[in-house]
């Protein structure tokens, strides 16, 4: 495996390679753990939206069982009435299916407009079963379920509940029964043990600042899981057919119903596949507030990767996955931050107009830069020269634009993203 420098965007990092030759696991930095000890393959972290995954294996082998369809609507297996229940509104005559929810297609948000967090650093934490069912007694689905590609964590949170419902079990116990036992997953679970509490690598933003870990009681289908490198090398085996498990009818449909997301991308049940460089990778990757992470396949040379890292910088971690399991995928370009006088810092706070009704915040705090998009939330600058500034949660730069002795307020910056320059005058 070749050498892949990815300091400074991780404190710690786990990446692996499953090859016909077996498994191979090179780390990166620190545990951070009371006890100091080294990242390995036991070494747990939160695996973020890879668990929608886990989501979708277990409707498939649900229906493998006969205990669901997938063209089911998600309504059968809801609580029906007021108050307390669900009446899910169609579109068009249309009801949300199963397969709508674990393909992406089912017309409903990322997020329900009533997701409100008490404590920003757990946001998932506080969120109830009854507010869910609020959200979803009102909501009208803005395209017909199975027509339109969206990102929903809030379908795939749905999903794993209606699932639980259907099986009268907890959505943990569900999966430890119906995943983890089979292919002997034991350090895949919501609820820490004192074992794998005593591996957990603790979690960082991307400024490698230590955070908190998530709770998601009422989204888990969407994002609750933890899990180490070798139960992942475990799961993605099972994946790969090259070990046998009760399972296998299950992983085989999981990519028998494509829908089309965009260009050179669809989206199976639970997975994205990727169509580049004469490859097909299956795929997908996960974050939280303090981690990211990555589990991915080539349909073509039958290689499976893993990213798993202790700190929240998806982009990273996915292009390592990427690389791995083919090097066409180039590596991102790694950005190297140097320290500038916070004198120089004040001259770019303000806002900035990138388009009507897309404004880009500055603000300064602590010696250090931060933007907040219109209606998104706020990251931090990290400087490679006195004007250039790049982000790490995302690939994207911001130039800002001297005054004419270089000491004033700057009257513009330039937004460098998606290979596009979008210029932004300062506003009052």
């Amino acid at each position: 495996m070749e050498r892949i420098d990815i300091y400074p965007l991780s404190r710690g990092l786990i990446a692996g390679l499953r090859t016909p030759d077996g498994r191979r696991l090179v780390t990166y930095g620190t545990s951070d753990t009371p006890d100091g000890r080294p990242l390995d393959g036991d070494t747990v972290f939160e695996i973020g939206s890879i668990t929608k995954v886990f989501t979708a294996l277990l409707l498939a082998d649900m229906v493998a069982r006969g205990e669901v369809a997938l063209d089911d609507p998600v309504a059968k297996y809801l609580p029906v009435g007021l108050p307390g229940g669900v009446n899910l509104a169609r579109r068009n005559g249309k009801q949300i299916t199963l397969l709508d929810l674990a393909t992406y297609t089912s017309g409903v948000p990322n997020m329900p407009d009533n997701f409100a967090p008490r404590d920003p650093a757990n946001p998932y934490a506080d969120y109830t079963v009854a507010q869910l069912y609020g959200f979803l007694n009102r909501y009208v689905p803005r395209y017909d379920p199975g027509t339109h590609y969206e990102y929903a964590n809030l379908g795939f949170a749905l999903l794993g509940h209606a699932l639980s419902l259907r099986a009268g079990r907890s959505y943990e116990d569900l999966v430890i029964e119906r995943i983890c036992v089979p292919l002997g997953l034991d350090s895949t679970r919501i609820t820490l043990s004192a074992s794998m509490r005593a591996r957990l690598a603790p979690g960082h933003n991307s400024s490698l600042d230590p955070v908190p870990n998530w709770d998601l009681p009422t989204l888990a289908g969407a994002g609750a899981l933890r899990s180490t490198a070798n139960d992942l090398f475990s799961f993605l085996e099972a994946c790969l057919a090259l070990r046998e498990t009760p399972l296998a009818p299950a992983f085989a449909s999981m990519l028998s119903v494509r829908r089309h997301a965009w260009s050179e991308m669809d989206v199976a049940q639970g997975w994205f596949v990727s169509s580049r460089h004469d490859d097909s990778i299956v795929w997908k990757n996960g974050e939280t507030g303090g981690y990211s992470s990555f589990i991915g396949y080539s349909l073509t040379n039958r290689v499976a990767s893993i990213v798993l890292s202790t700190t929240a910088n998806f982009r990273n971690s996915d292009e390592i996955g990427f690389h791995l399991v083919n090097a066409a995928y180039p590596l991102i370009k790694q950005r190297r931050a140097i320290a500038i006088h916070p004198a120089l810092l004040a001259a770019y706070v303000g806002s900035y107009a990138i388009r009507p009704g897309f404004i880009l915040a500055i603000t300064q705090r602590d010696g250090r830069l931060f933007v907040t998009p219109t209606y998104q939330g706020t990251y931090e600058l990290f400087a490679e020269s006195e004007s250039a500034f790049f982000l790490r949660v995302v690939d994207a730069q911001v130039t800002f634009e001297r005054s004419g002795d270089g000491r004033g307020t700057a009257p513009a910056l330039v937004l460098h993203q998606n290979g596009r320059d979008l210029r932004g005058e300062r506003v009052p």
